[in-house]
């Protein structure tokens, strides 16, 4: 089997490098492993990294002339994975690539077709931090369960894991940040059958560059309601 990390990246230039190096050097016991990063027109030096420091067979870039967006940025880059199974990594170091092996066992057993990485479900390290960021969530994700009859503890985690087969069939439009919950609301749907496992979580604060904000929620609430009525 062969894993497609997607990484999107906007103004990480202190990060890339070494998220990329933490992806590379996660062990998946011989299986193969794709890494394509969209660069979404970063201001901040990065795309010059990328442009210098990052040329391996293993790793494929794309570049955008414009800042589009996460929801963008993930469209870019799942038109060419060639994986059994993909992967989306942000670019910053809130999440650990070590969690890979939990979160593509229940698709590599066959009982899952989507596994999201839970950072509110407990059993691994978590930072402490940002309560209301935390209840925002919780609205976003219990609002989701009531749309689409299901148990969910995090919608808004950024581990989400996907048969191909199954991603090249939700039809994608968001360009922003509504991407992760239009991502739910499709699987949903389609009836695909969802796994959660517990995460690690390194949270930044905004001082720190972490970009998703409160004003993102009410669009996260729109997209719900909205793709629960349409197709």
């Amino acid at each position: 089997m062969k894993l497609t990390v997607i990484i999107p990246v906007y103004n990480e230039a202190n990060t890339i490098l070494e998220i990329l190096k933490r992806v590379k050097r996660v062990d998946l016991e011989g299986m193969e492993k794709e890494i394509i990063i969209v660069d979404d027109c970063s201001s901040d030096g990065t795309t010059e990294i990328l442009q210098k420091q990052v040329n391996s067979s293993q790793t494929k870039v794309f570049y955008h002339q414009k800042n589009q967006g996460k929801g963008a940025a993930l469209r870019t880059g799942f038109k060419y994975i060639t994986g059994d199974i993909v992967i989306i990594q942000d670019a910053d170091l809130e999440y650990d690539p070590e969690d890979y092996v939990f979160l593509i066992e229940p698709i590599k057993k066959g009982v899952a077709d989507i596994v999201y990485g839970s950072r509110l479900s407990g059993g691994r390290v978590q930072r402490v931090y940002m309560f209301w960021h935390k209840v925002g969530n919780r609205l976003i994700t219990l609002i989701a369960n009531v749309l689409y009859n299901n148990t969910l503890t995090d919608i808004e985690t950024g581990y989400k894991v996907f048969r191909r087969e199954v991603l090249q069939n939700l039809r994608l439009k968001s360009n922003d940040f509504c991407i992760e919950p239009e991502i739910t609301a499709r699987v949903f749907k389609k009836g695909y059958r969802v796994y959660e496992v517990p995460i690690s979580y390194y949270g930044r604060t905004y001082k720190e560059g972490k970009k998703i904000t409160w004003k993102h929620g009410f669009g996260a609430i729109w997209t719900l309601i909205k793709y629960r009525f349409i197709n």
